[in-house]
């Protein structure tokens, strides 16, 4: 599904005022999400102590996960701007508002929490535990929720919000 999410975007949003905004939006998120991305997988793929683990081998090779991934990325930063324009003050993405920014680091945290969970309960991958820098906020079928991805979602939105707003200015009609 990942795969699809830049067809979708650039299907839905081929025409319009909006629609290049929206396009390079939804890439900031892919390129931001790959900060991560790159790190965990690489890790999870050749360390000794990986951060991030299989709890089955993957259909594809890691590296197709890691793509999908960051599109997955791109995706949920375009919700959560989704949420800032159904929450906050029209337009959005003038200036630098507290509020917006408020609206995506909640977002951003929901998220981080769902995907952990959501990957343990249908046995995709979790992040270990036994990092003094990633302790272990909660169990999920006996494997470990941590503090990692809420740090990430908590950084991720405010540099994605940061570099949004530089690129809607710099974008004419936006």
């Amino acid at each position: 599904m990942g795969f699809s999410l830049p067809v979708y975007v650039h299907l839905r949003h081929r025409a319009g005022p909006e629609a290049a905004i929206i396009i390079r939006l939804f890439w900031l998120g892919v390129v931001i999400g790959l900060a991560w991305e790159v790190p965990l997988f690489v890790s999870a793929i050749s360390a000794e102590n990986p951060v991030v683990g299989f709890l089955r081998e993957p259909p594809v090779h890691p590296v197709v996960f890691m793509v999908a991934h960051a599109f997955w990325d791109g995706g949920l930063f375009l919700l959560g701007l989704a949420l800032v324009g159904a929450g906050c003050a029209r337009p959005v993405l003038v200036r630098f508002r507290w509020a917006e920014l408020a609206v995506l680091v909640a977002w951003g945290q929901a998220s981080a929490l769902a995907v952990e969970v959501v990957s343990v309960l249908n046995r995709g991958w979790f992040y270990h535990a036994g990092h003094a820098w990633n302790p272990v906020l909660s169990h999920v079928e006996g494997h470990p929720i941590t503090l990692l991805p809420q740090l990430i979602w908590l950084a991720a939105p405010i540099a994605y919000y940061l570099c949004a707003l530089r690129l809607t200015q710099r974008v004419p009609g936006a």
